[in-house]
């Protein structure tokens, strides 16, 4: 058994606490003698493939990890392509949906609106707090495209939580999943009376945002190393939070920015491949987005760096960029719009209201279409043939989850556009056979990108997590196709590789938080990159 030395606070004096690296095995005698973790990891798989439904899978993979979460662990690493979808999205989405239904017993913390002034006394109740170092935070009220599924959000925050073990190595004890309860709005779940959560609508938005001053303020004095992930709020929420918090704590919303660097990274890669198809320069791609809310405009917000970095102004960047809601062309000639959509409204169209994507795309001729709009089937064969016309690699990105709210499918992608298309969803799609060569699709999934930035900036023990060190976790996983991959036209890099890529990202992100001024672990400023690399490995915990 290894054994860590692990600095802890106490009174003001740093003291040195022994930290088992490995768990301790059960004494002789309470295993069966012909026990051995190897044959046992065979024995759960069998066990998690006789389930014949995702949601099955799931709850066996939810009683595995509470039992033994070293081999769940050990599952997962070995199994990454085939467990993720189980843990995470799309699974995930349906786990929330009946998280009232199918709950056995509890796992992280719950904060309501009752608690308010009491909060700090609530995360004291904790069971390991001096190991906390990483949260996911979500509030229900904007669970995938679900909608407001309010205390049934929890599988996501723990969701993400154990992919940031699986893919980043940080150690299960050091997560803390909360869903904080402050009512709903679903008529459904308060009509449900398996419900879990608090039985009233949702308190004002003044009410609940002084309960986020109480609870940030709580966590920062009760968790002093906590790095927070906010998940899944609502999306004007989403950007209010962001904005009042993030200079303030180390935190980051994975919706708003996960999202955007994951899908700026694939962008890149798309990006080369569509101009070198096409002769066309990087600078001349455009970009429309279907979708307005806090997740297209997170993305938008973050493919202004591919812009600037090809040398652009914020402005010439703005204006690559098209948003299309449910409303149809957002332009300022429109009429009142919501505070986020502003930014990227088209100055330069003040004719009658654009409401058929076909015709929108006609109008832009984008190089480029992102979809984050939840709607099934909005890139439907007229607006596919349509890219296709336009540009020789037209680049598709139905992000939207889960697999049925996205807006197309890879079979359909592929067909409609004679199999050249671009290809990257937000959930898993199977590979395709076209003309005699097989094609694959590529996943956004933020899982590429939040277990490298999380483990990043634990490591800096960044005081906040800044712009540029978003975009340096993007920029690597851009960089980390292997010539394999790219010689198959991969956007992203094959899911299996996750821990190498999340070390290479962690690299990246510590020296962006160096460069920042923001890290506090300003010993790691001495070290090479091979130095840091090798550190950053040596902390990713292995089941």
């Amino acid at each position: 058994m290894t054994i860590v030395l692990h600095p802890v606070w106490s009174n003001g004096v740093q003291k040195l606490k022994v930290v088992s690296q490995t768990p301790t095995k059960p004494k002789h005698g309470l295993l069966p003698p012909a026990h051995n973790d190897e044959i046992h990891a065979v024995r759960c798989l069998q066990q998690l493939r006789s389930k014949d439904k995702p949601i099955e899978k799931y709850i066996y993979l939810s009683q595995l990890k509470d039992a033994d979460p070293a081999m769940f662990y050990r599952l997962c690493l070995a199994n990454m392509a085939e467990i993720t979808p189980l843990i995470y999205t799309p699974t995930v989405g349906d786990a929330c949906l009946q998280y009232s239904h199918i709950f056995r017993r509890p796992e992280g913390l719950f904060i309501s609106i009752k608690d308010k002034g009491n909060i700090g006394k609530i995360l004291r109740n904790w069971p390991r707090i001096d190991e906390a170092r990483i949260s996911v935070v979500t509030d229900g009220s904007r669970i995938l495209g679900l909608g407001d599924l309010g205390v049934n959000g929890m599988p996501i925050a723990i969701g993400k939580l154990s992919l940031y073990v699986a893919g980043a190595g940080i150690r299960p004890e050091s997560t803390v999943p909360i869903c904080l309860d402050l009512g709903t709005d679903n008529q459904k779940y308060l009509e449900d009376p398996l419900y879990l959560g608090l039985r009233q609508r949702r308190v004002p938005a003044a009410e609940a945002a002084e309960f986020m001053e109480e609870f940030m303020r709580e966590m920062a004095t009760v968790f002093p190393k906590l790095l927070i992930q906010f998940e899944d709020f609502a999306t004007d929420k989403a950007f209010a939070y962001l904005d009042a918090f993030r200079d303030r704590y180390p935190l980051f919303n994975d919706d708003i920015q996960g999202t955007g660097a994951v899908v700026l990274s694939g962008f890149f890669n798309a990006a080369k491949l569509s101009s070198a198809a096409s002769g066309r320069a990087l600078t001349d791609h455009r970009i429309l987005f279907l979708g307005a809310g806090s997740a297209g405009v997170g993305v938008a917000m973050q493919l202004m760096s591919f812009f600037k970095l090809q040398g652009l102004s914020e402005q010439e960047a703005r204006d690559r960029i098209y948003l299309v809601d449910s409303q149809g062309l957002v332009f300022d000639g429109r009429g009142p719009m919501a505070e986020h959509k502003k930014y990227f409204s088209r100055k330069d169209y003040n004719g009658p209201p654009m409401t058929d994507l076909t015709d929108i795309i006609e109008h832009v001729r984008p190089t480029a279409l992102l979809g984050l709009s939840t709607t099934k089937g909005a890139f439907n064969e007229s607006v596919i043939k349509t890219m296709s016309a336009l540009n020789p690699r037209p680049i598709i990105f139905p992000l939207s989850n889960p697999v049925r709210l996205s807006e197309c499918e890879f079979h359909e992608a592929v067909e409609w556009s004679q199999g050249r298309v671009l290809f990257a969803s937000g959930s898993p799609f199977p590979e395709e056979e076209y003309n005699g060569r097989i094609l694959y699709p590529g996943q956004g999934n933020n899982m590429y990108i939040f277990p490298g930035l999380g483990l990043g900036a634990i490591l800096a023990r960044a005081t906040k997590v800044t712009d540029s060190m978003v975009e340096a976790s993007s920029l690597g996983l851009a960089e980390s196709l292997t010539p394999d991959e790219r010689a198959q036209d991969l956007l992203y890099p094959r899911i299996e590789r996750i821990r190498e890529i999340s070390a290479q990202i962690a690299l990246s992100v510590v020296r962006a938080a160096q460069k920042a001024g923001v890290d506090r672990s300003t010993d790691l400023r001495s070290m090479s990159d091979a130095e840091l690399l090798n550190f950053v490995r040596s902390r990713m915990w292995k089941p």
